[in-house]
């Protein structure tokens, strides 16, 4: 796959995974969709860092194949944890 395909990949995956993490998430998220797939994409290299600590691919991995099931499900818990520090951090604004 090249870059630009990368890229793209990235921006779809990014988006899948902000939209179902900003679903499982409870309460009101108070951010649209380009937060959404920015905090997805954040995610999921939280993600890889996860799976990294408990012995996975890492970061490459998700580099390498980032449509993999278990991508997607360490992309999630990574977008849950940034999206709750992006809560706490932006609960006063707005």
């Amino acid at each position: 796959m090249g870059l630009i395909g990368l890229i793209i990949s990235w921006i779809i995956i990014g988006a899948i995974i902000g939209l179902l993490a900003r679903a499982i998430m409870p309460g009101k998220q108070a951010m649209g969709l380009g937060m959404s797939i920015v905090l997805g994409v954040v995610g999921a290299i939280v993600g890889g860092f996860i799976g990294a600590l408990l012995g996975g691919d890492g970061v490459s991995g998700i580099m390498n194949n980032p449509w993999s099931l278990g991508t997607i499900l360490l992309g999630i818990v990574g977008a849950i944890i940034v999206m709750a520090i992006y809560g706490f951090a932006t609960k006063g604004r707005a």
